[in-house]
């Protein structure tokens, strides 16, 4: 039997990419130190034969080193987001985002892996000038987090190159769909308007919310990194996006609700988009999920936002203080 180790598998993403590797007869261990993930997000795994979780921090060593180094793929999606907490407490970013990577790819290093497969974040490309964004185009990281996550894809890059490891890096543009976070600091746009909808709240604009971003469903994302694990490439970079790209004033219109409009933020893109040319050649992966139906997803699940954050303008303009201070 084939067995796969996701790092972050209590996450959101993570748990996702869990089930699609359990749905195609992988063994797969998770690990995850419950800093974002959650419980919940696993336990209808927990009685499968084929799933082992283990309460795991990748900032650590000797907890990483324990584990058996007979994997034939390994799928690391662990790390630490957000904007403001990473302008504020760099060093925890670099911590896991940077370090507990190396620490991945040393662990990787001496088993004789089929892949290595690396959760990137588009927010590398920072305030992207063509659209949609290729994967050659230049990168300008803006914050610490996104900083971190290019560093550690640009070591993932290298130990291929030096260790000659089968590697690849996956850059993940806006991804949504339950199980995302629902606690937490100010974040993801969908746990914020969703919070306000079952509130019966205000939907916090930024801006004029013309501003587009290109939300892709994390089933899509879970099966992008199954089509690019189980191909024969290896040493890429690719985008996975929607194919499209929507304005924040679009979703609204698909939750339905109030507007308040907020300060745009420093730093912030007026649109992301991909380029997913290069993934549907060379691994024939393509988006199933559309925006409506997403969409929809989320909203017959909203009883899971229940117990997220409620945010407002001030609350808002509170926890992105250090947002305006630093790039103002």
């Amino acid at each position: 039997m084939i067995k796969s180790l996701v790092t972050g598998g209590a996450g959101f993403i993570g748990s996702h990419l869990v089930d699609k590797l359990l749905a195609n007869g992988h063994e797969v261990v998770a690990i995850d130190n419950f800093f974002s993930g959650g419980k919940r997000n696993i336990e209808h795994n927990l009685d499968n034969k084929n799933f082992t979780f283990k309460k795991i921090d990748i900032r650590e060593k000797n907890q990483i080193n324990e584990l058996s180094n007979d994997f034939d793929y390994v799928f690391h999606l662990a790390g630490i987001a957000d904007i403001v907490p990473s302008i504020e407490n760099p060093v925890d970013y670099f911590d896991t985002n940077v370090k507990g990577t190396l620490n991945l790819l040393e662990f990787s290093r001496t088993n004789n892996l089929k892949k290595f497969l690396y959760a990137a974040s588009s927010s590398c490309y920072g305030l992207a000038k063509n659209f949609p964004t290729k994967e050659t185009d230049s990168i300008s990281p803006e914050y610490p987090y996104a900083l971190t996550k290019y560093l550690g894809e640009e070591m993932v890059k290298h130990w291929g190159y030096c260790y000659k490891m089968p590697v690849n890096s996956l850059r993940l543009f806006n991804v949504y769909g339950p199980r995302s976070r629902t606690s937490g600091a100010y974040g993801a746009v969908f746990g914020v308007f969703l919070s306000q909808k079952i509130n019966n709240k205000p939907f916090t604009i930024v801006g004029d919310g013309k501003q587009t971003r290109d939300f892709t469903f994390v089933t899509d994302v879970a099966s992008a990194f199954y089509e690019v694990a189980t191909s024969d490439v290896i040493n890429e970079i690719f985008n996975i996006g929607s194919g499209s790209t929507y304005s924040i004033n679009q979703l609204i219109d698909l939750l339905g609700g109030e507007k308040v409009f907020i300060p745009r933020r420093p730093g912030e893109p007026d649109c992301t988009f991909a380029d997913t040319s290069k993934i549907k050649k060379l691994i024939n992966w393509t988006p199933r999920v559309s925006f409506v139906d997403g969409v929809k997803v989320m909203l017959d699940n909203i009883d899971l936002w229940k117990d997220a954050p409620l945010w407002d303008e001030k609350s808002i303009e509170k926890a992105t203080k250090s947002w305006f201070e630093y790039k103002s």
